[in-house]
């Protein structure tokens, strides 16, 4: 299969460049994409409180659950087959997610369990068998939690037309920004990735990895070969002289604990100036969605992109019923809003919230069945599912993209981000809850600043 899967990607590429001077005429190649979506136990969850009652690829910016960008970019691409989730969440959260989309997009979506986590790339070496089915001869890969247009079209454009075997999406950043991500280095001219620095101590290059890729189907023979020498590299070190400090090592990083784990890094650095990934590089909006911090700027960011794309999903102020609304604001349905309330910019409001009059809300996500009470204020928060906000009540938060400032104390070191509400938590009346982060079912009786609240 994975032989004759290289061979029609070959003939895919040789038919596509007879015509690149024509882009609209190109025929894209079948294909299909694939969506690393996580698992509840991932290291470094830093999406709590939020994530205890719902996974993370689920949660909502500008009123639309996390994939569902990730979902509509892919249908876009002619000749997707379909789409594959991988991850180690319960099947059935995801189901009525997948309905949805599928009576949407019409497209096919097919949810791969991993029993243990498995790697960016080791979850494509484990189900290389069901990816492959159907013959496809090129593969999207995208990361879950990242919020960006995803401009998969253009990326096979580009792809069909380079000699490599794989395009990955990069973008220009602020230098102080680009050693938090990995870094690229690619030919000005050609657009050959040249070097790769995986978060690298000092400036290599403002060209990030954006963890967007599409590759030839022949790459999943170096995906394979690459995943077998870790693991036989692993599996020798457990049983030699070298034990201890393995042991020392599967203390510090826990994917040494899994002889599979494998990493994207880990397959493509070591092809980085052999002639085989080149650089798609974006100048659109993109963000990663780590923090509920950045979920507020991703909201943003997306509802930014509907006023041009898709206005009508942008509430507006219509008529003496209607909440006065200032910039791009998201309100569902059947959320009951006050006409005297206030909201924007950057707001999103959930199913079933109620909001009373005079409150002002800015800047913040409000999840299903919210109560914000009479004159309430929230800026810069994200307020979890069924809490309460009582009347004079004010919630706020550090803006996101601020310079951060760490705040510690006796017992924690929080830095100063949005305020975050867990599940069913209730602000009493007139207290202010600045800088927080309260975990669920709590009630606040007293006024609270840059804590952690158990």
């Amino acid at each position: 299969m994975e032989q004759s899967s290289t061979t029609a990607s070959a003939e895919t590429r040789s038919n596509a460049s007879s015509s690149s001077q024509q882009p609209d005429e190109i025929v894209f190649p079948r294909s299909k994409a694939v969506i690393l979506i996580g698992g509840p136990n991932q290291q470094g969850n830093h999406f709590r409180p939020l994530s205890l009652d719902l996974p993370k690829p689920l949660f909502q910016l500008a009123g639309r659950e996390m994939l569902y960008f990730h979902v509509e970019a892919c249908s876009r691409v002619p000749n997707l087959l379909e789409i594959l989730m991988i991850g180690s969440y319960d099947e059935g959260l995801f189901s009525r997610f997948f309905d949805s989309v599928w009576r949407r997009f019409n497209v096919q979506i097919r949810y791969l369990r991993e029993e243990k986590a498995l790697g960016t790339a080791g979850g494509i070496r484990f189900f290389q068998d069901e990816i492959l089915q159907g013959n496809p001869a090129s593969l999207f890969v995208l990361h879950c939690d990242v919020c960006c247009s995803f401009p998969l079209n253009e990326m096979m454009h580009f792809h069909l037309r380079h000699e490599g075997s794989c395009t990955v999406l990069g973008k220009r950043v602020f230098h102080d920004e680009a050693k938090k991500y990995g870094c690229l280095v690619a030919d000005p001219l050609t657009k050959e990735i040249l070097h790769w620095a995986e978060k690298p101590e000092t400036f290599v290059s403002d060209i990030i990895n954006c963890g967007v890729y599409l590759f030839d189907v022949s790459l999943m023979d170096v995906i394979i070969r690459v995943g077998n020498e870790i693991s036989r590299q692993r599996l020798r070190s457990e049983s030699s002289a070298e034990a201890n400090v393995e042991y020392d090592l599967k203390k510090l990083f826990p994917e040494f604990n899994n002889l599979d784990n494998l990493r994207f890094q880990d397959v493509l650095l070591p092809l980085a100036g052999q002639g085989d990934i080149f650089l798609y590089e974006m100048g659109d909006f993109w963000c990663q969605i780590k923090t509920p911090g950045m979920a507020v700027t991703c909201s943003e960011l997306y509802m930014q992109r509907f006023r041009y794309t898709n206005p009508s999903a942008l509430s507006s102020t219509g008529g003496k019923l209607s909440p006065q609304i200032e910039g791009n604001v998201v309100v569902d349905p059947t959320a009951q809003v006050h006409p005297t309330a206030k909201l924007g910019p950057n707001v999103t409001i959930a199913a079933g919230v109620t909001i009373g009059p005079g409150a002002r809300v800015a800047h913040s996500i409000i999840l299903e069945g919210v109560t914000i009470k009479d004159h309430a204020c929230v800026l810069f928060a994200v307020i979890g599912w069924n809490s309460i906000i009582g009347q004079w009540a004010r919630v706020e938060g550090q803006p996101p993209n601020a310079s951060q400032i760490q705040v510690h104390s006796a017992e924690t070191a929080l830095v100063r981000d949005v305020t975050i509400f867990g599940v069913s938590v209730v602000a009493n009346p007139e207290v202010i809850i600045r800088n927080c982060i309260v975990l669920p079912h709590k009630t606040l009786t007293q006024s609270y600043h840059d804590e952690i609240l158990l």
